[in-house]
């Protein structure tokens, strides 16, 4: 129950989600390292920053906060393989528009587990959450141009190219980025 004394949402009760080697999570204190690490690392720090993560202490507080799905727009897990228990990475579903059924990706992923598919692995089983429990039609993933590695986690996570954003984004760098937008349907196929 919210504080309003009505039922909280079905879709954040639904907040783990498995796949053959990884388990979804609501972020946990326990990354905080995890977390830290993982903002800490150069390619992080340029296209998908954390700048108010600066230690462990701030680490585990930005694991608090965004563990918090009450807002309604917007779900982030913490990535974990689930043989390990070893933080990997985390991925979010952000910009949720329930009146135009559309929401937006989000996805970083540790120096250590990149080359391995874990973050398509991650994008298509929070896709499919998303169209499942959101009831989406569309989820879109913007990235910069200059980001190959985006641009082939969205090719093999099925979200085709639809097109180029002009000088569309300041990154990390303090630099402003041309980005592609890739964009999924529910009737799309991974």
């Amino acid at each position: 129950m919210d504080g309003r004394g009505s039922p909280e949402p079905l879709w954040q009760a639904v907040r783990v989600i498995e796949t053959e080697r990884l388990r979804l999570r609501a972020p946990e204190a326990d990354d905080a390292a995890g977390v830290f690490e993982m903002v800490s690392d150069v390619d992080i720090r340029r296209w998908s920053p954390v700048s108010r993560v600066t230690d462990l202490a701030s680490a585990a507080a930005w694991c608090a906060e965004v563990a918090d799905w009450s807002a309604g727009d917007r779900a982030t897990w913490s990535v974990v393989e689930k043989d390990t228990g070893e933080f990997v990475g985390s991925v979010s579903v952000h910009s949720i528009d329930r009146v135009q059924a559309d929401a937006e990706i989000g996805y970083r992923i540790t120096p250590a587990a990149r080359g391995r598919h874990i973050a398509v692995e991650a994008v298509n089983a929070v896709t499919a959450w998303a169209f499942d429990n959101l009831s989406l039609v569309r989820m879109e993933l913007a990235h910069a141009v200059a980001n190959p590695a985006s641009c082939a986690v969205a090719r093999h996570s099925g979200y085709r190219l639809e097109g180029l954003l002009r000088q569309s984004f300041v990154y990390g760098d303090g630099h402003r980025y041309d980005e592609h937008l890739h964009a999924r349907l529910v009737t799309d196929r991974p």
